[in-house]
Order: structure tokens, then C-alpha cells, then sequence
């Protein structure tokens, strides 16, 4: 790394972030409505976007620092397992494609703006929506916090932060989340939209200057993939085995298999990105951008080789404390690959890459709050604006919550951050998905299965110990039962043992006629479109 601060690349920073800062508060009166204290035009746009600007605010949303900063890290570390979320995003659109239009119906059509929103009226069951609630508000808190990693990675190879006086070294990046809770509160989903457009674009110039001339610069992508495997095929100090491969082993193939599985399940339940879905106009944009999205899927791939150039490049991610930190692999490749006016667009798109999708994150975490806990247990007649008052505070203070993650947790691969997020946000998956095909499970069941699926993945999950910092909550794998020691992703086999013993107590229950509670949504709900006169929002729904 190189010593002091590089004036250049932060000036260009600066600037860029002051401009994305204007548009954020600009957004307010971007599709401009009469008030903006409600949360269906706060936190959900006006319900308004078409297809263009959603494919920029789901791509946005959903390509975030675990895309830039994690991805490349666990390949530069790892090699070929960091791949999964290639395969992981190729899954995810059929599945988004079959189950999101349904929700995006039924939620237009009883004027929900959560998930837990649709729980309750499908199963008539506050328990359990609650539960699904603080699943994603828990969920969320180390995702937003995997953004500040990123941020934090920018800041360090700039040579800002990082070292001496904890406070005065995290300033700037203070400031930088001072500005997103600002334009946050003031314009609500409007604000990530627009900005959106300008994180995107500096993304795509960023990843395609950097795949034609890195590789120039490297002797060609043979070269890259020779380097990465011998590097690769060096010991790991803290195991004493070989770091990865280039090409997946026969180890890895249930740890691979499983986190695309998982994460590809997970990641339509969190809910910012279900936040998205629903500010879209109609049915037929979630749809087409299903269709469109996995462009991004090209991009994901291209984004992930960086840490393969960056082993090639003998980059040493080393911080300004000292201590080795992968995350900073990519923005050192910058840093010694462009000239510094270039690495400054680059750390700029890394950035901002981090902003727009943690102010999304925030307002969808500030919606579930107000909607599924202060509405439903402290003010039942809470207004419109006093309900958009509520989330714009919270929203503030989630981002506070994210900051204990990245106090406490072990950020030397920040991937586990979003992994962690995704073991519990997968739990939620039988009560959404299935809800939206049958109601045949029963909502005790469904509670149980979560409880016991979240007690058993947070405990797997602690249970992992970070062979090189000896922190608990170092990966995302452990063994599965039954499989002769194979590992795999601690979601997906919490999901199975949450699927069995929902079933299997849905059987019981159904057999001991116990109370199913009350379904206020019809077949029809569920393919309701715009401009049917049955989407306008109903009345409150009685609370039992």
C-alpha cells in the first residue's frame, strides 16, 4: 500500500460523493407527490417506478459491496468457492420470476408494504408475523454493515481511517453516513432510485476499462489464471493446508452447491429487496425485470476475477493497522493498476455501490418496524404520517445497529456478514413462498419451524471458528447431519430441519382441529394487476 493519503483519487471521490449527495436530496422532488409523510410514497416511491428505473434500483439494490469488496476477497482468499454467487444469482430469477408477481398482487391489493404485512392477513397470525419481522430486521443489520466494510476498504487504500484514534479515524466515513441518513430521511426510496443511476453507471464503466487493461497489463488472462493457482496452491498459515483452487474440488462441492442454493433463496426475502418489488407500477415490471436482470449475472462474473488478477498482481492487502485484510484486495488492484484519476472513479463506484443499497436497506428495515411492531403492539391508530414520521427515525437508527456489527463481528472476510444474513433470512422462505401458493401449513407450525430453524443456524453458525482470528461467527459452513461430515451452507439445513417440522406439525395440528386463524386474502388477490379495482388498500385488518 502505499504511504500517505492520494489527493487525487480522494478529491475525485469527494466530488462524485458531494454530487450523489445534491441528488439525494434532489429526489425529493423527483416524481414529486403532495406529501411524502406516508409510507407508500416515503418508503415505496408512490408505488410508481416503471422498468427502467427498476432494473436500475433492483440492480442497485441487490449488487451491493458484497459484489465489489466480499466476492473478489473470498476468491483472492479462497479461489473457486467464491464463484457460488455466480450460479446463486442464475437461480434466483426463476425463482423471483414464479413467486414475486403473486406478492406484488395480493400486497396492491390490501395496501401491504411488508412481508410481515402479507403474513398477518394470510395466516391471521400476529406471532408469526411479528417473527418474520424481526428476521429481517435482524438480517439486515449485518448487511448494512458489510456496506460500511466496504466503504471502510476505500477509505484505508486512500490512506484515510483506519488507524490511530478509533474516532478520528472513522470520521470520514461518519460523515459519509451522516449524508445517506440525511438524504434518506428527507426523500425516502426516491433518493437510492435516482442515485442508482449514477452507482450503475460508474460500475459498468469501472469493471470494463478494468477487464481490458489489467489483463494487458498482467500478460493476459493465462497468465492471471496460472499466477491465481500457484498462489492459490500456497499453505494457509493458520491450517496448514493449501489456500483453494482455481477450479472447484471435490470438497467443495456440497459448501458451492449449497450457498448458491441458499443464497439464492435468501435473498428475495430480505426486505429491502422485497421493498424494491413493491414500488414497482404493475406486475409486468417485476416480471420483465426477472427476465432482464440476470445481465448483471455477466457482470457478477467478471467482478468476482478480480481477486484472481489481484493474486496475479502479488497484491498484499495489508491495512493501515498493520494486519492483513482481504477486503482490500480490489481497491489495491486499483490503486496500483490505474492512475490515480481512474482508481479515484473506481473507489467512487465502490462507494457509492455501498450507499444506494444500504439506504434501501435501511428504509425497508425502518417500514418492518413501524409497520409489524409499532403499528401492531403500540399504536394500532398510528396515521399515515405519523407512521412515515416513525420509519424516517428508525431508519437512522438501524444504521447505528449496523455499526455493532462491524464492531463486534470479525470482518476479515466481510462475505460472512451477508452469509450470516441469509442463514436467517432463508427461515422466512416456508411462511412467504409457500403462503402465496397454498394455505394449507398451518401457522403454529410454521412458527415452530422457524424458532427451532433459527435457534439451530445461529447456533452452527457461532459455533464456526475463523481458523485465522479464532473469532466465532468465521464462515458459513459446518457439517450437515446425516451426510457422512459433508459441509454446506448452515441455511440450507436449517431450512430442511424448518420444512420438516413445519409439515410434520401441520399434519398434527390440522388432525387436532386446532384454530388456523383468519385468511382475508381471496385466489383472485393474487393476480390482481393494475388498474383492477379490487388493488386499493382495505380497511385495517381486525387484530386477534
Amino acid at each position: 500500500m502505499k504511504s500517505g493519503v492520494d489527493t487525487v483519487a480522494l478529491t475525485i471521490v469527494i466530488v462524485l460523493f458531494l454530487a450523489v449527495t445534491v441528488i439525494g436530496f434532489l429526489a425529493a422532488r423527483w416524481r414529486r407527490a403532495e406529501d411524502l409523510g406516508s409510507l407508500d410514497e416515503w418508503g415505496l416511491g408512490g408505488r410508481g417506478f416503471g422498468m427502467f428505473v427498476t432494473w436500475f434500483l433492483l440492480g442497485g439494490d441487490l449488487y451491493t459491496a458484497y459484489t465489489f469488496v466480499a466476492v473478489p476477497a473470498l476468491m483472492y482468499t479462497s479461489g473457486a468457492i467464491g464463484f457460488f454467487a455466480v450460479p446463486y444469482t442464475i437461480i434466483m430469477y426463476p425463482l423471483i420470476f414464479v413467486f414475486l408477481p403473486r406478492l406484488w398482487s395480493v400486497s396492491h391489493r390490501h395496501g401491504y408494504v411488508t412481508p410481515s404485512d402479507f403474513i398477518r392477513g394470510r395466516y391471521g397470525s400476529r406471532a408469526l408475523a411479528t417473527a418474520v419481522a424481526l428476521t429481517g430486521l435482524l438480517a439486515t443489520m449485518p448487511y448494512i454493515a458489510l456496506q460500511l466494510v466496504g466503504i471502510q476498504a476505500v477509505l484505508e487504500v486512500m490512506g484515510v481511517g483506519g488507524h490511530g484514534n478509533t474516532l478520528v479515524a472513522d470520521i470520514p466515513l461518519l460523515v459519509a453516513f451522516a449524508a445517506l441518513a440525511a438524504y434518506t430521511y428527507s426523500s425516502g426510496l426516491r433518493a437510492p432510485a435516482l442515485i442508482a443511476f449514477v452507482k450503475d453507471s460508474l460500475i459498468y464503466l469501472v469493471i470494463v476499462v478494468a477487464v481490458i487493461y489489467i489483463p494487458h497489463k498482467l500478460g493476459g488472462w493465462g497468465q492471471i489464471f496460472d499466477s491465481a493457482q500457484a498462489s492459490l496452491q500456497q499453505p494457509n498459515p493458520a491450517t496448514g493446508k493449501p489456500k483453494g483452487s482455481t477450479v472447484p474440488t471435490s470438497q467443495v462441492y456440497w459448501p458451492y452447491a449449497t450457498l448458491a442454493l441458499g443464497s439464492a433463496m435468501a435473498l428475495f426475502m430480505y426486505p429491502h429487496s422485497i421493498t424494491a418489488v413493491l414500488a414497482t407500477r404493475n406486475r409486468n415490471v417485476v416480471r420483465r425485470n426477472a427476465s432482464l436482470l440476470p445481465a448483471y449475472t455477466l457482470l457478477l462474473g467478471l467482478i468476482a476475477l478480480l481477486g484472481y488478477m489481484a493474486l496475479a498482481a502479488k497484491i498484499k492487502p495489508v491495512g493501515l493497522d498493520g494486519k492483513p485484510n482481504p477486503q482490500l484486495a480490489v481497491p489495491q488492484l486499483f490503486e496500483n493498476m490505474f492512475p490515480s484519476w481512474f482508481a479515484g472513479i473506481a473507489y467512487s463506484a465502490i462507494a457509492i455501490g455501498a450507499l444506494v443499497p444500504a439506504a434501501i436497506m435501511s428504509i425497508a428495515a425502518a417500514n418492518l418496524f413501524t409497520r409489524n411492531i409499532y403499528k401492531e403492539f403500540f399504536r394500532p391508530d398510528a396515521t399515515h404520517a405519523q407512521e412515515a414520521k416513525v420509519s424516517k427515525l428508525v431508519s437512522l437508527l438501524v444504521k447505528v445497529g449496523a455499526l455493532a456489527f462491524v464492531l463486534t463481528l470479525d470482518k476479515t472476510l466481510a462475505i460472512n456478514f451477508q452469509l450470516l444474513g441469509g442463514i436467517w433470512m432463508v427461515q422466512t422462505f416456508p411462511a412467504i413462498v409457500f403462503g402465496l401458493f397454498t394455505r394449507w401449513f398451518h401457522r403454529w407450525a410454521l412458527l415452530a419451524g422457524w424458532a427451532v430453524s433459527m435457534i439451530y443456524g445461529t447456533v452452527e453458525a457461532y459455533r464456526v471458528i475463523n481458523p485465522a482470528t479464532k473469532a466465532h461467527f468465521g464462515g458459513s459452513s459446518a457439517p450437515i447431519p446425516l451426510l457422512d461430515g459433508r459441509n454446506g451452507y448452515i441455511a440450507v439445513t436449517a431450512f430442511v430441519i424448518n420444512v420438516v417440522i413445519t409439515v410434520a406439525l401441520t399434519v398434527v395440528l390440522r388432525a387436532l382441529k386446532a384454530p388456523a386463524g383468519h385468511d382475508v386474502t381471496e385466489p383472485e388477490d393474487y393476480t390482481a394487476d393494475a388498474g383492477d379495482p379490487r388493488v386499493t388498500p382495505l380497511p385495517e385488518l381486525t387484530r386477534t
